[in-house]
């Protein structure tokens, strides 16, 4: 028969409550009393159940993470850091892949809060479930921070990084190049999008320059690599790329190698012919021929960071906060 908490408390002569305030660190226990308690476990090899003590502890010491996908790379060194310093700091994690649908984020959220994790890190959330009120009601339970889908006069708590800045230092570089035309491909949704469209529409038309945005569907799986080269074939029947427009700039490293695949199709040299930037800087970017210029988002620290802030949450209680995390653009093979 397994030893139980019983077994201890009668072992060292005290009750099953000074037990579980031992085991737990819950309540002051007198020295002596704790050593006795001590000795009694280390003699009858007590293991703790771990479900019994999070019911006494009322904590799990557990993490729930909820992202849109995991075959984009963007996401999944977002969750190896998450993880390093959970792991690092007693927590493990589960994980919920919504495949960028609202809905199933909402479902998500209330699956890890009916497993008692102790706070929830939700990676690029549905602009949709922020701006509808859901999040506020749900830190009024459980601590919730965000990697990146900042919007502004939103009372949560985001861990950011310097998108504004990283793209923009981009389209200055193609600029500053000679690329005047320069086409902006994101995809159907992500707050993340949004701001990457506006900068650039606004930038573009500073320079006096024509827009063409292109949207792609699943623009956070690996489908969009391959629906971002269709599209722009299919838009080099109306538009010579290459003369009309030299440089493209897409909102992820997927969209950029899709780009890249187009352009090979089409016979169109990168980058005497055509530039090509990505944004994030995902393994896969120094895998392409030519290598991706692209910027990077410094996504491990991102991870890093948003656990903190969490496991900060967890045992001080819930604030609102913004951590912002620096990007840098990283020139390779795709620009001239």
């Amino acid at each position: 028969m397994p030893v139980t908490i019983n077994d201890v408390a009668k072992e060292a002569g005290v009750s099953i409550t000074t037990v579980s305030r031992v085991i737990n660190g819950n309540y002051p226990v007198k020295k002596e009393t704790r050593e006795k308690v001590e000795a009694a476990i280390k003699k009858l090899n007590f293991q703790p159940n771990p479900i019994a003590r999070s019911l006494v502890s009322r904590k799990t010491n557990s993490i729930g993470i909820v992202v849109p996908s995991i075959t984009n790379m963007y996401f999944t060194e977002v969750v190896d850091g998450i993880e390093k310093y959970a792991r690092d700091h007693g927590y493990d994690i589960f994980l919920n892949i919504t495949h960028g649908n609202h809905k199933n984020e909402l479902v998500a959220v209330n699956k890890f809060i009916e497993r008692y994790v102790d706070g929830i890190i939700v990676v690029d959330p549905q602009t949709e479930n922020i701006l509808s009120g859901f999040y506020n009601d749900v830190v009024g339970e459980i601590p919730v921070v965000f990697v990146n889908g900042y919007h502004e006069n939103i009372d949560l708590s985001f861990v950011i990084s310097s998108e504004e800045k990283g793209f923009t230092a981009a389209l200055k570089h193609l600029y500053k190049k000679g690329h005047k035309n320069i086409i902006f491909i994101r995809g159907d949704s992500s707050y993340s999008y949004d701001i990457k469209e506006k900068i650039y529409r606004e930038f573009v038309k500073s320079i006096g320059s024509k827009e063409v945005v292109i949207s792609v569907n699943a623009g956070n799986s690996i489908e969009v690599v391959e629906n971002t080269k269709n599209a722009l074939i299919k838009f080099s029947k109306d538009i010579k790329i290459g003369l009309d427009y030299t440089a493209l700039i897409a909102c992820n490293d997927l969209m950029a190698t899709g780009a890249l695949n187009a352009c090979h199709e089409l016979g169109i040299k990168v980058p005497n012919e055509f530039s090509i930037i990505g944004f994030d800087n995902i393994v896969l970017s120094q895998m392409t021929s030519p290598k991706l210029s692209t910027v990077d988002q410094n996504m491990r620290k991102l991870g890093e960071k948003s656990a903190e802030l969490l496991l900060n949450y967890i045992d001080k209680g819930y604030e609102i906060d913004k951590v912002l995390v620096e990007t840098k653009l990283i020139l390779r093979e795709s620009t001239n």
